[in-house]
């Protein structure tokens, strides 16, 4: 099976790409990362998604790719720079809501907000404020993260958090949790019912 024959990648991905290399943004999400994405996004129609940490915008077109016309999309980066890629090629759709702002800054001041998936591929969310970004999410919501396996970019001392957040995540009740050692290492957590 050649997971590429049927990969179909978003119309807005090839521009986005061109600026995330003219930038040299040193943090692209991963195709199959994206791909990934657009299917769960596709499983809430009329869903509320939150994404933390923008980019230039590539997993933020891979889920507008995957939702319906009644979803909405909240991204939010501290980076306006690359974030401004994101803003010009998919600011148009009414569907996106993009907000500059400290992911951390976020989540403090949205407790009590919902949302149907949260992909948390910026540090808060997912190596800090992890029980502010989970209180987010609804019965029956998913919870994304990448780059769980090794990465160059990680920084010095950063090996030992992916494990010991994946066994916070494993032991919390009402959570059930698949990972994945595929594109960079992605994980999905479902809130039960």
């Amino acid at each position: 099976m050649d997971e590429f024959t049927h990969f179909n990648p978003p119309a807005a991905l090839p521009a986005i790409l061109a600026r995330t290399k003219a930038l040299a943004f040193p943090m692209p999400s991963e195709p199959r990362t994206g791909a990934m994405l657009r299917v769960l996004a596709a499983s809430k129609p009329s869903g509320r998604l939150l994404e933390l940490g923008t980019g230039t915008g590539l997993s933020a077109a891979w889920l507008l790719d995957g939702m319906d016309q009644n979803a909405r999309l909240v991204t939010v980066d501290i980076d306006a720079a690359p974030q401004g890629v994101a803003r010009e090629i998919l600011g148009s759709d009414v569907r996106l809501e993009i907000i500059t702002e400290d992911a951390a800054e976020f989540l403090r001041r949205n407790v009590g907000a919902s949302f149907d998936l949260i992909f948390a591929d910026a540090w808060p969310g997912k190596f800090e404020l992890l029980d502010e970004a989970l209180a987010l999410l609804l019965p029956g919501g998913l919870y994304v993260i990448d780059d769980m396996l090794p990465q160059t970019s990680w920084p010095a001392g950063h090996a030992s958090k992916p494990p010991r957040l994946l066994a916070d995540l494993a032991s919390r009740p009402g959570l059930r949790m698949v990972s994945l050692a595929w594109s960079s290492g992605l994980v999905v957590v479902a809130r039960q019912h």
